[in-house]
């Protein structure tokens, strides 16, 4: 994945090659199984890593129990230097506005353990003629879950040509609204 200074895997990647490709220590160390494992985000310059899960409870004991599992795989096999830990401080949100405006969908998430990162998706009704302003401070509704499943797809397509400067994807109508960061 593309970030300003660091190599950042994501759960496409096995834990044979995290260790490999970020120069982490003898990934011939794992065993066959756990070679395979695909933690969701893997940061080997920082040193952390990162399981995404919706946000509730049951999630995120998933997640808590995930990442600490790949984090003990990995520290088993790496250099000294080299030990992972859970990452923190992940926060944040991003709009996108699907049907021209007609639907206004929220993306947020928050870590509030090391190493678990919890998502939700919210929405705000369509308003007639209101502001990019208004649309944004109405009250969110949680999103349901068949429309997430029928549009999951379509957002993980428009968020990632966002960051990555790729095309729309065909059926896209809206705009993809990334967060900054101004510090």
């Amino acid at each position: 994945m593309q970030h300003p200074s660091n190599v950042v895997f994501l759960n496409t990647i096995s834990l044979y090659d995290i260790v490999k490709d970020g120069k982490l220590g003898d990934p011939k160390r794992l065993s066959e199984l756990v070679r395979l494992l695909r933690p969701d985000i893997t940061d080997t310059n920082a040193l952390v890593l990162f399981e995404l899960k919706p946000d509730d409870e049951e999630s995120r004991r998933e997640g808590r129990q995930q990442a600490g599992r790949y984090l003990a795989a990995l520290n088993e096999v790496v250099k000294p230097d080299k030990k992972l830990t859970g990452g923190t401080g992940f926060e944040g949100s991003l709009f996108l506005e699907f049907e021209k405006g007609g639907a206004l969908w929220q993306l947020s998430w928050r870590t509030p353990e090391p190493g678990v990162t919890l998502y939700r998706w919210s929405y705000r009704r369509k308003k007639p003629d209101a502001s990019w302003k208004e649309r944004v401070a109405q009250k969110e509704e949680e999103l349901p879950g068949e429309k997430i499943e029928q549009r999951g797809a379509l957002a993980e397509q428009a968020i990632r040509g966002a960051y990555e400067g790729g095309e729309r994807p065909k059926g896209f109508e809206g705009q993809v609204y990334l967060p900054v960061d101004c510090r």
